[in-house]
C-alpha cells in the first residue's frame, strides 16, 4: 500500500477553520476532527517525535485526508459533531446513549392543567420541566408533588368521565376538580404553586405559604392554615435534604476520569439549586485520551444532538482546549448565553468534588466487574501465551522518599479483581537509603518465604513495576527458595513515563514488548501496577510522618512515653500540638502550667 504522502498534502492545505476526515485505503472512514488551523492541526499528526502509540496506528493507516472549510470554528465543530454521529468512525470517543430524557409535563390549555410525565418532541402545549435523569426520577417527583399540591394526574379521558371523586381525592392527595369539588381560583392557586417549586423557587414559594399559613390562623381558618403548615413542612425537609441556600439556576455538572485505558463521564443535573440525579456514561478510548480530551468528544455529541436540554452553565472537571467554542455553539443551539466553566466555588464545587468522586467510584467499579475482568484475562492469557487463565496475580512497587521509609507493596487481583484482603506491605530494614534493587529483594523474600510455608497461595503472574534489574532480583529470590511455576514480569514506563508506552520484560528469557495501547491485557496490566503504585505510597507517607511525629515529640524535656501518648490523642497528631497553645496544653493531665510553657518553647524554637 502506498504510503499517504502528506508533506505535498500539508503544502497546498488552508490555515482557515475546518473539519478534515482520515481514510484508510479501503475508503473507511477512520477519524473526523476539527481545527481552527487546518494545516497545523493536521500536520501535527506527521510529527516525527511526541506520538502516543494509538495515534501511530491511526497515522499508518491513513491513504487519504478529506478537508471541509468552514467560516468559523463554531461551524466546524457543528459539522463534525453532524459527521461523527453520521459515520461513527473507530478512533473517535463515541457517545452510545442518545436516549431522550424524561421531562415533567404541566398543560396549559386546560382549565384544570395535568401534570405527567413526558418523554419526546415538545408539540404539546405547556411547560416542561427538567430534563430529569430518568423515569423513575420523575416518577419520584410527581409523587411528592401529589402529596404537596394535589394537582391532577390523572389522563384526560378518565378527567372528562368522572361524576364523582376518586380514590386520590379520598386519600388527599387531589382536589376532584373533575366534579367541581375545587373552585377554578383554589386551583390555579395549586398550579402556582406547583410551578414555582419545579422552578427551583422554593424559598419564595416557603415565605408565601408561611404567610398564608398566619393569615388562616388570623381568620380562624384551623383546618387551612393546617394544610398550609403541612406544605410547608414538607418543602423545608426537601430543600434540607438537597437544596443548598444562595445557589439558583439550572446547571449540569460532568466529571471525566481515565484509569487503565477506560473513561467515565458522570453527569450531574441541578434544576433549580437541587440535585435531581446522575447519569453515567463509559465513552471507549481509541486514542490515548486525557479527561480533558475526553469532554471535548463527550460534549458537543451530548448537548447538540437535539436529545438533551442544555443548561445555563456547563460545569466540567476538565476544561477541554476549545471550551470558549462549545460555548458559543450551545449557546447558539439554546438560544441564550450558554458556560462552560470549570473555577467554580462553594456549591458548585461540592457539587463538581462529587461528580468526580463518583465518576471515580463508578470506574473503578466497571474495571473490577466479572465481565470487563474475564476479556482483560482473556486477552492477558494470549498476549503472554500462557496454558490456563491467569487466575491469581501479584505486583510489587517500592516508595520512599530520598531514602527516608521505605516501604514495599504487595497487591493482589484474581478474576474478580482486586482482592484488598491480601495485600500486603512490607517496612523495609537494614538497607542504603534509595536502594530499589536491595528494598525489592527483602520484600520479595519475606513474602515469598512466608508462601511457601503455606501461609497463602502463590501466584500464577508476578509482576515487578520496574526494569530488567528489579526483575533479575525477582528471579533470584525464587530460585533461592527453589519456587517455580510463577511468570515473572516487569512493567517498566517507557521514554515519556505515559501511560501506553509500557515495555513488558519477560522474567525468563528477557525479551521487551509493547503492546498496542488499546490492548485490554495492557489495561489490566496498568490497572494492577498504578494500585502496587497507591498502596506503596499510601504505606510509605504512613510511615514517614508517623516517625516525622514521633520524632518531634521524642526530644522534649520532661515529657516521656505516656505524657506524649496523652497529647497525641488529645491533638490528633504531633502538628495539633504544635498548634495548640500553653492553656491548651495545660489542659492536659499530668503537664503543669510550667511544662506546657517549656512544651510550648521547645516545638518553637525548633520550628524556627
Amino acid at each position: 500500500m502506498a504510503k499517504f504522502d502528506h508533506e505535498n498534502f500539508l503544502k497546498s492545505l488552508t490555515t482557515r477553520p475546518g473539519v478534515y476526515q482520515m481514510y484508510a485505503a479501503d475508503g473507511e472512514l477512520l477519524y473526523v476532527g476539527k481545527a481552527r488551523n487546518l494545516r497545523n492541526r493536521v500536520g501535527s499528526y506527521f510529527r516525527a517525535s511526541g506520538l502516543t502509540t494509538k495515534t501511530m496506528a491511526l497515522v499508518a493507516r491513513i491513504h487519504d485526508i478529506q478537508v471541509t472549510v468552514t467560516s468559523t470554528e463554531v461551524d466546524a465543530l457543528l459539522l463534525e459533531h453532524n459527521l461523527i454521529k453520521t459515520h461513527q468512525p473507530p478512533y473517535n470517543i463515541l457517545l452510545k446513549d442518545d436516549k431522550s430524557y424524561p421531562y415533567i409535563f404541566l398543560s396549559s390549555n386546560d382549565t384544570f392543567p395535568r401534570l405527567s410525565l413526558h418523554r419526546g418532541t415538545k408539540r404539546k402545549k405547556g411547560q416542561y420541566f427538567g430534563p430529569y435523569p430518568s423515569a423513575g426520577a420523575v416518577r419520584e417527583s410527581l409523587h411528592f408533588l401529589q402529596k404537596v399540591f394535589k394537582v391532577r394526574q390523572c389522563e384526560d379521558s378518565y378527567f372528562r368521565n368522572r361524576s364523582r371523586p376518586c380514590l386520590q381525592y379520598q386519600i388527599g392527595r387531589c382536589t376532584a376538580p373533575c366534579v367541581d369539588v375545587v373552585s377554578e381560583d383554589d386551583y390555579a392557586r395549586q398550579v402556582e404553586d406547583t410551578t414555582l417549586f419545579l422552578r427551583g423557587k422554593s424559598q419564595e414559594l416557603m415565605v408565601r405559604l408561611a404567610d398564608d399559613m398566619e393569615k388562616a390562623a388570623g381568620e380562624l381558618a384551623y383546618e387551612k392554615a393546617a394544610l398550609y403548615r403541612d406544605q410547608l413542612r414538607q418543602l423545608q425537609h426537601v430543600q434540607a435534604s438537597q437544596g443548598i441556600e444562595g445557589t439558583t439556576g439550572d446547571l449540569d455538572i460532568l466529571a471525566a476520569v481515565v484509569s487503565a485505558g477506560r473513561a467515565c463521564v458522570q453527569v450531574l443535573f441541578v434544576r433549580g439549586a437541587r440535585v435531581l440525579g446522575s447519569k453515567t456514561y463509559y465513552p471507549p478510548l481509541k486514542l490515548d485520551e486525557s479527561p480533558g480530551d475526553v469532554l471535548q468528544a463527550f460534549l458537543p455529541q451530548y448537548y447538540l444532538s437535539g436529545h438533551q436540554a442544555i443548561p445555563s452553565e456547563v460545569i466540567v472537571n476538565a476544561l477541554p482546549d476549545d471550551a470558549e467554542t462549545l460555548a458559543e455553539a450551545f449557546t447558539v443551539q439554546a438560544g441564550r448565553k450558554v458556560q462552560v466553566r470549570t473555577r467554580v466555588r462553594e456549591a458548585r464545587a461540592r457539587w463538581l468534588q462529587l461528580a468526580s468522586q463518583t465518576a471515580t467510584t463508578n470506574l473503578e467499579g466497571h474495571l473490577a466487574g466479572k465481565q470487563s475482568m474475564q476479556e482483560r484475562l482473556q486477552s492477558l492469557q494470549e498476549a503472554l501465551a500462557l496454558i490456563e487463565l491467569p487466575r491469581r496475580m501479584e505486583c510489587f512497587d517500592i516508595s520512599h522518599s530520598s531514602g527516608e521509609a521505605t516501604v514495599a507493596s504487595c497487591v493482589v487481583f484474581d478474576e474478580n479483581g482486586p482482592r484488598k484482603a491480601d495485600y500486603r506491605k512490607f517496612n523495609i530494614e537494614g538497607i542504603t537509603g534509595g536502594d530499589d534493587y536491595a528494598a525489592m529483594q527483602q520484600a520479595l523474600e519475606r513474602r515469598y518465604r512466608r508462601l511457601k510455608k503455606g501461609e497463602g497461595a502463590l501466584p500464577d503472574i508476578l509482576f515487578i513495576d520496574g526494569g530488567k534489574g528489579q526483575v533479575a532480583q525477582a528471579m533470584s529470590v525464587l530460585s533461592d527458595l527453589s519456587i517455580q511455576g510463577v511468570r515473572v514480569v516487569g512493567v517498566a514506563k517507557g521514554v515519556t513515563r505515559k501511560a501506553g508506552f509500557e515495555t513488558l520484560i519477560d522474567g525468563d528469557s528477557g525479551a521487551e514488548t509493547q503492546m498496542n495501547g488499546d490492548s485490554p491485557a495492557l489495561h489490566l496490566i496498568q490497572h494492577i501496577r498504578d494500585e502496587a503504585h497507591r498502596f506503596a505510597i499510601t504505606g510509605h507517607r504512613a510511615r514517614r510522618d508517623k516517625a516525622r511525629q514521633q520524632s518531634l515529640l521524642e526530644d522534649i524535656p520532661g515529657v516521656g512515653a505516656k505524657r506524649r501518648r496523652e497529647l497525641l490523642r488529645h491533638f490528633g497528631s504531633a502538628k495539633g500540638v504544635v498548634n495548640a497553645n500553653v492553656s491548651e496544653l495545660k489542659k492536659i493531665q499530668g503537664i503543669s502550667a510550667t511544662l506546657a510553657q517549656q512544651i510550648y518553647d521547645h516545638l518553637h524554637n525548633s520550628a524556627d
